[in-house]
């Protein structure tokens, strides 16, 4: 099975990309958000894949986080959810907003994506509630995580990165225990972690604060 792949793009489809591996041209469909990212990118890019295997063919799919593809892996387990639809799902929605809805009970949300209707949706979120916690739509999984990996250039900015992830990591936790603040005074889940993703990022931010400023989005 291929489950990563790393190359340069050659050229766009619709709805996919082919990438030159030494010299073999591999095709990955991709959600709408890593088509966009990837049309700004140059160079060499990395996707994380589920390849299907089916009698009358193989697909790839790729996407630029491993949350995206656990998250596509979890979907394609829904009864009447296929690699198609869940793709869909995830064109229409990021994995945190998906993972928000689910836990939220938000099916209108989840019906908007193209395939996808309340019915579908209901059960979606009935197969998936248990599997999705809330912390995980703090981590940060971006499209924009589809980057340039040039050994000289991943080598320059590897003590820059180690420091990134590091400040990441604290942020995600301050935001989770501002999450669980809020949900202790009261508020829905899904209230609590609008508001705190609603306060932009300062340097030395505390929880204290980040609670404070919470408040005023609530």
């Amino acid at each position: 099975m291929i489950s990563y792949i790393r190359g340069e793009v050659l050229f766009r489809n619709e709805s996919s990309v082919v990438i030159d591996v030494n010299g073999l041209g591999y095709e990955v469909f991709v959600p709408y958000n890593v088509m966009c990212a990837l049309e700004r990118a140059t160079g060499v890019i990395e996707l994380y894949t589920y390849m299907q295997v089916k009698e009358d063919g193989m697909a790839l799919f790729g996407f630029a986080s491993k949350q995206d593809l656990s998250t596509f892996k979890l979907l394609i387990t829904v009864n009447g959810i296929g690699p198609k639809g869940a793709m869909g799902i995830m064109s229409y929605m990021t994995t945190q907003d998906l993972i928000l809805a689910v836990l939220s009970d938000d099916v209108k949300a989840i019906a908007k994506a193209p395939g996808i209707g309340s019915k579908t949706a209901g059960k979606l979120i009935l197969e998936l509630k248990d599997k999705f916690k809330l912390e995980d739509t703090l981590s940060g999984a971006g499209f924009d995580a589809v980057a340039l990996k040039g050994s000289a250039a991943a080598a320059a900015s590897a003590g820059a990165a180690g420091t990134e992830e590091a400040s990441s990591a604290r942020d995600s936790q301050m935001r989770n225990e501002a999450v669980q603040a809020l949900v202790a005074l009261g508020y829905s889940s899904s209230e609590a972690l609008k508001a705190v993703r609603s306060v932009p990022d300062e340097d030395g931010m505390t929880v204290e604060t980040l609670l404070k400023k919470s408040l005023k989005y609530l």
